[in-house]
């Protein structure tokens, strides 16, 4: 019985084939302490170190006011252009 899988077609049978599937389209990744990047995947290796292009950088910075007793969670963007 002939294989029915092409060479050609893309499928997810690792963690990283998703990561492979995602290079030169918009990404959008979670980091510690509150921050987020959004970019192009250009290029990653096998410890998931990830080349972005035209990144956005977005930090949430939580404020809160002594008096009011409230919580304000404020939401800061950075544009990186293309290095």
């Amino acid at each position: 019985m002939a294989d029915t899988e092409d060479a050609g077609t893309s499928s997810v049978s690792e963690p990283l084939d998703l990561v492979r599937l995602s290079l030169d389209e918009i990404v959008f990744v979670k980091l510690r302490g509150d921050r987020e990047l959004k970019g192009r995947l250009h290029a990653y290796d096998s410890h998931c170190n990830l080349v972005l292009g035209d990144v956005e950088e977005t930090i949430y910075v939580v404020e809160e006011d002594e008096n009011e007793q409230e919580t304000l969670r404020v939401r800061r963007s950075i544009h990186l252009p293309r290095l």
